[in-house]
């Protein structure tokens, strides 16, 4: 019988971390690791990591991916990377999923330049604001989404600065025709605190 050990999120999380920053690649985790961090627990076998490059940057990216053993997963990298602006890949050691994010927005710039950095595995990572998650969580919109914004608001709704959240999410509303952004907040807001 074979014995698979749990995966080590936080040496993969280090790993791309160093690789990244000594490119100069600024970064952020969004996704379920943020979730981890600011909201409640949950499983995640996943890695949501958004860069501050643009799909241009290809290929310094899939030279990062060689440089850690991260395995592009669509057999037309170009083309599925132009269509999503994502890079799906999994690391050959663990097998755990890192969908590398392209942005392009001066939003995501300030997210990753807000980002707060963590110490994980001897590197410092840095995992986006719990505001900053909230917006991703509620543009995305899922279920699972709206579940883990209200996480995040159960642990940290008096700390949260509502009147960024409030910004960006009308932002967002307007430039996305998404006219129900804020008062989805508003009512996860008054449900969970």
């Amino acid at each position: 019988m074979t014995s698979h050990a749990a995966p080590d999120f936080g040496a993969l999380l280090a790993r791309i971390t160093r690789a990244l920053e000594a490119r100069g690649v600024p970064f952020m985790l969004i996704g379920g690791q943020a979730v981890l961090l600011h909201g409640e627990p949950r499983l995640t076998q996943d890695v949501d990591i958004t860069l501050g490059l643009g799909p241009r940057h290809l290929g310094e990216v899939l030279d990062v991916c060689v440089e850690l053993e991260l395995d592009p997963l669509p057999e037309d990298v170009e083309g599925f990377v132009s269509r999503t602006f994502v890079l799906p890949a999994r690391d050959s050691a663990s097998g755990i999923r890192v969908d590398l994010i392209f942005s392009t927005t001066p939003y995501e710039a300030e997210a990753i330049a807000r980002a707060v950095r963590v110490s994980v595995a001897g590197a410092d990572v840095p995992f986006s604001t719990a505001e900053d998650l909230i917006v991703h969580k509620l543009f995305a919109g899922r279920p699972r989404d709206l579940e883990d914004v209200a996480g995040v608001i159960r642990r940290k709704g008096s700390d949260l600065d509502w009147g960024y959240l409030a910004e960006w999410v009308a932002r967002f509303s307007d430039i996305e025709g998404r006219g129900d952004l804020p008062s989805v907040l508003e009512d996860l807001r008054r449900s969970n605190t």
